[in-house]
């Protein structure tokens, strides 16, 4: 049965965000580095595909061609 009748309430929706935001704004950085478009990031909020998204990362074949340590 729901709190009162109204559901999560704002506080809860405030940390809802707050949460989706967390997760969101790293993978947008980091995908593109990938070659992934930023906006796919938006589907980290979902946890499997934010483990996907983890793995795509961490055995992505990357080219070291801009110098700096290999």
């Amino acid at each position: 049965m729901m709190y009162g009748g109204y559901g999560m309430g704002g506080g809860g929706f405030l940390m809802m965000g707050i949460m989706a935001a967390l997760i969101v704004v790293p993978f947008w950085k980091i995908l593109p580095r990938n070659g992934i478009p930023n906006w796919v990031a938006l589907f980290a909020i979902f946890p499997p595909v934010a483990l996907i998204f983890l793995w795509v990362v961490a055995f992505k074949d990357q080219n070291n061609s801009g110098g700096g340590k290999s």
